[in-house]
């Protein structure tokens, strides 16, 4: 029996680190998603953030985010974090989660955030926002302070509403604050479209976050035992693939019927949101249940991204909103409907209240926090970059490198034709090197 149980625990810790490997490889899928919606001009600022969004955030993470995390779940300061090799293993997988929330905020505010200023945010989200999110629901002692309000728990499985949620609420808060991009709105409110410079940078970055996302959903069920042997661990990769599916058939679909025509980026996003809308449900959801999931977060895409767009005039690069934050609200709210069952004693008013109580602390946390962050970067003069800067390209203001430089005419223009002021030096790579 103990041979047994310590075998048990040795492949379930084995198996924590593998999804946690796979969760990392995730920031792959973001850096190529992102990099092929921005212009040439901004690619490498855009992995400059995405290798910086892991290094920097993940130490705060450890050193401050998990002490905060477990304080408010009641578990003292470490939380094993500090003192065993198994409360490593746990570090790292939370770390993974954690890093997947502040990473999607890059995409928001591509083009025109100061370095410094988007890597000030992220410190401040892995070392407070994020796990102060944790302590309203995934808790150390299983009792979030959702439960603690309503009585009932929050379910939210693998993060569709405190990490993908979190993240486009976040990525929302600053690109409103920080403004559009220039030339993206006209003075009379209406847009011009200022397309990515490689479409295949971005289907590739999707299907990677596709193929991560299965460590998001099923690495969190498999675990040695009774979940991993029963129905919960095939229920979560039915509907994780189905639901995946159907969003990306109901993105397209509506793309379509507004235009005419089948829009690959609004496809490739609507196959995420349709993940992002499972995330939370998962283990819950009928078959029927993950079709209406994917469905319906795949189809409010473009939809709230003409909103966000024309409506609020709100520059969100690489549609993180309508992606990560309305479908995983979307998804979150859809539990108690689509569930097979619920919890025994719990009636499907309290479970939707639990729901929605959870996602508007969530949300409002997450706004206000960020909005405050922000304001404060742009108070300062810190926030964004200069408009000459911005012109240039921010691979030349804030890295001093092309990337694309073989596509240039000497030091002046960058590759997509912005050009290169004087107070600028010469870029690394030029033939003058």
């Amino acid at each position: 029996m103990v041979l047994l149980q310590v075998t048990a625990e040795a492949l379930n810790f084995t198996w924590i680190l593998l999804v946690s490997f796979l969760i990392f490889f995730m920031h792959a899928g973001f850096a190529m998603l992102e990099a092929g919606q921005v212009r040439s001009k901004n690619v490498a600022n855009q992995l400059t953030k995405n290798l910086l969004t892991w290094s920097i955030g993940v130490v705060a993470f450890f050193l401050v985010g998990t002490g905060i995390a477990s304080l408010a779940g009641g578990g003292g300061w470490s939380a094993g974090y500090m003192t065993t090799g198994t409360g490593w293993i746990n570090f790292l997988y939370g770390a993974v989660f954690a890093m997947t929330g502040a990473t999607i905020v890059s995409g928001a505010v591509a083009g025109r955030a100061k370095l410094r200023a988007y890597v000030t945010y992220t410190i401040l989200l892995a070392a407070v926002i994020y796990p102060v999110v944790i302590s309203f629901t995934w808790s150390a002692t299983n009792t979030g302070l959702v439960e603690l309000l309503t009585g009932v728990p929050f379910t939210d499985f693998a993060g569709g509403m405190i990490v993908h949620g979190m993240g486009g609420i976040a990525g929302l808060t600053a690109a409103a604050i920080l403004g559009p991009r220039m030339g993206r709105f006209n003075e009379d409110g209406s847009v011009n479209v200022i397309p990515g410079h490689s479409m295949t940078f971005a289907v590739l970055g999707t299907l990677i976050l596709a193929f991560g996302w299965y460590g998001f959903n099923v690495g969190t069920s498999a675990i040695i035992g009774d979940a991993f042997l029963g129905e919960q661990l095939g229920r979560v990769a039915m509907t994780t693939t189905l639901s995946m599916a159907m969003g990306a058939i109901a993105a397209g679909g509506v793309a379509w019927a507004q235009t005419g025509k089948v829009d690959t980026l609004y496809v490739a996003n609507g196959l995420l949101a349709g993940l992002v809308g499972i995330t939370a449900i998962p283990h819950t959801t009928t078959w029927w249940g993950a079709i209406v999931v994917g469905v319906i977060s795949g189809a409010q895409l473009p939809v709230v991204f003409k909103l966000v767009e024309t409506k609020l005039n709100i520059d969100d690069v690489c549609a993180v909103f309508p992606v990560h934050g309305s479908a995983g609200v979307i998804g979150t709210l859809l539990y108690p409907f689509v569930a097979v069952s619920l919890p025994e004693g719990v009636s499907l008013v309290g479970a939707l209240t639990a729901q929605a109580v959870g996602v508007f602390m969530i949300g409002g946390w997450t706004l206000t926090a960020t909005a405050i962050i922000w304001y404060v970067l742009k108070a300062m003069g810190e926030a964004r970059v200069t408009p000459e800067h911005e012109q240039e390209g921010l691979d030349v203001s804030e890295h001093g490198v092309e990337t694309y430089p073989e596509f240039g005419s000497g030091d002046s223009v960058i590759a997509d034709g912005g050009i290169m002021s004087e107070d600028v030096p010469a870029t690394r790579g030029s033939q003058d090197d």
